[in-house]
């Protein structure tokens, strides 16, 4: 697994963990920082992933309960609520990344840990914020 996938899944662990626990991720992800659970630290790329959601945390909730067509973010599978706010973060406001590389990451993620249909929805709301991403800034 290479280096940027590994750090997407720790990311998306760290979403999946605040939320599940009711815990606010930037904190969490401060506590990992300082002890990371286990014997690796916390990678810079997943550092950076779960700052860049908080940063723009109701921006990008916002684009996913807009795009997201039938679907509340309350109403969704955590895991695919964690891996649409990293996938939005990667596509509309990481300049590093090709968007489509981003987006097949988050869906092969959304293939292994999520529902059967979890990848096709990840796949549809981040292809679409990637065709809106010149009209999004």
């Amino acid at each position: 697994m290479a280096a940027r996938t590994k750090a997407r899944k720790a990311a998306l662990d760290l979403l999946f963990e605040a939320d599940q626990r009711s815990l606010n991720v930037a904190e969490l992800l401060g506590q990992r920082l300082e002890q990371p659970a286990g014997d690796a630290p916390v990678r810079e790329y997943t550092a950076t992933l779960v700052r860049g959601v908080v940063e723009h945390w109701t921006a990008i909730n916002d684009l996913i309960t807009t795009w997201a067509q039938g679907w509340t973010l309350e109403r969704m599978p955590a895991v695919d609520r964690a891996i649409l706010r990293l996938g939005t973060f990667e596509v509309v406001y990481a300049e590093d990344v090709p968007e489509v590389v981003a987006i097949d990451e988050w869906v092969a993620l959304a293939t292994d840990l999520s529902t059967d249909e979890s990848p096709k929805f990840v796949n549809g709301v981040l292809g679409r914020l990637l065709e809106l991403k010149p009209t999004l800034g």
